[in-house]
Formats: C-alpha cells, sequence, structure tokens
C-alpha cells in the first residue's frame, strides 16, 4: 500500500468554541484512536485534500507534534451543504492486530461478452477487506477475459491472499450485461 505524511497538532480545547476556531482557520480537527489511549489533534485542510479526494487507499504516517504513527482513515464527516471537511477518525495500525478497511476493485482484461457486443459493468467500486495492514494491496484485481454475455462475478467467487471478504457472497461485483444491439444479433441469429 502507498503511504501518506500527514504533520498534526495536538488540540488541547475540546469544546465547541475551539472546535468552529479551527475550522475557521482552516484546520480539521481529526482524533487518533490508538492502542492505548486517543489523540485529538488537528491537520491542516491543505495537507488533507489529497489524502481525502483519492480513490486509492493510504497507510497515514502521523507526525503529531513529534510523535509518529501509523494510522488508516476510519471514519470521514463531510458539511451537508458545502462539502467541507469536519473531522476525520483515524485508527492506529499494529503488526499483529488485523483491521477492516475497503479497498478499490480494479477490472483487467477484455470480456468475451464485451466482444459479442455486451456492456461490461463495475457494480462494487470497493470491496471490505479484514487482514493485517503489511498484507493490503494498492487494489484487488479481477479477471474478466472469461465472462460471457449476461454473465458475472460475485463476491464468493473472489478472492485475496492472507484477506478476508466481508462483503455479502452473493453480491455482483462485475457484470456483462446484455445491450439492445447484443439482443437484435441473438434474435436474428436464432431465426
Amino acid at each position: 500500500m502507498k503511504t501518506f505524511e500527514l504533520n498534526g497538532t495536538v488540540r488541547t480545547d475540546l469544546g465547541k468554541k475551539a472546535t468552529k476556531a479551527d475550522r475557521v482557520a482552516e484546520n480539521v480537527p481529526c482524533v487518533l484512536y490508538g492502542v492505548t489511549d486517543n489523540v485529538h489533534f488537528t491537520a491542516t485542510n491543505s495537507d488533507l485534500r489529497k489524502l481525502i479526494y483519492s480513490p486509492e487507499v493510504f497507510v497515514v504516517e502521523l507526525n503529531i507534534d513529534g510523535k509518529k504513527s501509523k494510522a488508516i482513515i476510519k471514519a470521514l464527516q463531510f458539511h451537508p451543504v458545502t462539502d467541507k471537511v469536519l473531522h476525520i477518525d483515524f485508527l492506529q495500525l499494529t503488526t499483529d492486530k488485523p483491521v477492516v478497511i475497503e479497498l478499490p476493485v480494479k477490472l483487467e482484461g477484455l470480456a468475451e461478452g464485451v466482444k459479442a457486443g455486451g456492456k461490461l459493468s463495475l457494480e462494487v467500486r470497493k470491496l471490505k477487506v479484514k487482514g493485517l495492514y503489511t498484507q493490503f494491496p494498492e487494489n484487488i484485481v479481477i479477471n474478466v477475459s472469461e465472462m460471457g454475455l449476461g454473465k458475472s462475478i460475485q463476491v464468493g467467487k473472489v478472492s485475496v491472499k492472507n484477506l478476508e471478504i466481508l462483503n455479502n457472497k452473493n453480491a455482483v461485483v462485475a457484470q456483462v450485461k446484455l445491450t439492445r444491439a447484443a439482443r437484435g444479433a441473438a434474435a436474428t441469429a436464432g431465426k
């Protein structure tokens, strides 16, 4: 997985007024939920932009007033109207405790059904997996070259080494849908 370095400053005041003042100053209040204790800190909005608005998943190397730790984003909170980031929860990582994270799905290959006139559709963009953070890939790659018209790949058929997929086993990850042109070609071929 890719890493992202983020600097933070410990928050001493935790009330509404202090939080509002932090947001006015273009800082985002954050919490690092750790193994022993929780750390309240702020990070600048500009530093967080590349971390949040990316389809990739990062291991965040936090530097909070000189104390370093590795974490992942557990939860994000946005303003309902302006979409500004209001709050971020980070989860501290350890090498021996498994964590749950969503990894992006990447399709690979040209499906047989697409060659026959169908349309490939990615139904689930991210899959929820559980495992040690050191074994997470950047994305889950699924080969679709064997998929014919009307066929699909379900979560139960996807496997990732050393990770457990937590999504419903019957959920469809990708499928080749029949288009009108493919239906018309199949109808004329059947006559």
